[in-house]
């Protein structure tokens, strides 16, 4: 019969705050949003099915049964760490993780990665996706980049860069709506939507009043939106740095000379204060900062 164990580190957070009295001293030390470390807590209590702290305003104390379990977790975890291991090397390889959104990975950090790793290969990059807009913590990883507005509150935020939108249709759309001359002309189109391209703020650029389109297929993904543009599905808004192999090869083309530079929408660096600590995410940081700063036209 399978054991069913708890789950190691909402051990060892529930211990950390255990010995603190505080979340997020425990959440510091274990180098963790403060969000990510009460899932944990969360996820022990759902585990054993009962509470383990009281809460008092920032600080957190035991319940009688959080104590008693504290005395077996304490044992347990310390019985693992006085384990001998021969054969473990003392300190472990240095690795980064950074989550990034999926076009950001595909257009930009996955083609130019290569310049990092050839000059720190000692170095491990674990590379996660996220989903833009939506998933806003910043989990267990080191460094996120994130396509928003930039208000991330309780973690440092840098912005990498910001690029004008401009709408993109493929020829043969273009072709069967009978070409489009102006702004005006794409009330006979089909507008593809995206909550990271919205038309209304372009409308207003262009002197259009018109509203958010309401209908119409919709992608939250600007790799699939492009995608979707160069299949002939309609006009969509997109950015330089994503559209430019397309446009280069024909595949779409750029309508107008209307661009929208969108501040709300720019691409950031956000992660944790102290992991600037550790080298090796530093390294990455100034890479990072250094290159796609600087890759703007």
């Amino acid at each position: 019969m399978a054991i069913r164990l708890p789950p190691v580190h909402a051990l060892s957070a529930f211990e950390a705050a255990a010995r603190h009295g505080s979340f997020a001293v425990a959440a510091e030390e274990l180098c963790i949003t403060p969000s990510a470390f009460s899932h944990r807590i969360r996820l022990l209590e759902d585990f054993v099915g009962e509470r383990l702290f009281l809460r008092d305003g920032r600080s957190v104390s035991l319940t009688d049964f959080g104590r008693r379990y504290l005395d077996v977790v304490r044992g347990a975890l310390s019985s693992l760490a006085d384990f001998p291991l021969p054969h473990r090397h003392m300190s472990g390889p240095l690795k980064v993780k950074v989550t990034v959104p999926p076009t950001f990975a595909r257009y930009l950090f996955l083609p130019n990665l290569h310049e990092f790793m050839s000059e720190h290969p000692d170095i491990t990059i674990e590379t996660y996706l996220s989903v833009p807009l939506y998933d806003m913590s910043l989990s267990e990883t080191d460094i996120e980049v994130r396509f928003g507005a930039g208000k991330y509150p309780d973690i440092v935020t840098e912005k990498l860069f910001e690029e004008p939108a401009f709408p993109v249709v493929s020829p043969a759309y273009l072709k069967q709506v009978g070409g489009i001359s102006s702004p005006a002309d794409l009330q006979k189109v089909q507008l593809l939507r995206s909550a990271l391209e919205p038309w209304q703020p372009w409308f207003e650029v262009a002197g259009l009043d018109w509203p958010e389109p309401a209908a119409g297929l919709r992608i939250d993904d600007l790799g699939l939106l492009l995608e979707a543009v160069r299949h002939g599905y309609g006009v969509a808004l997109t950015r330089q740095h994503f559209a430019a192999d397309m446009i280069a090869s024909g595949d779409i083309v750029p309508l107008f000379d209307v661009q929208l530079t969108t501040p709300q929408h720019a691409y950031y660096l956000v992660y944790e204060r102290n992991v600037r600590d550790r080298p090796e995410v530093g390294l990455l940081l100034d890479w990072m900062r250094k290159r796609f700063s600087m890759s703007l036209p």
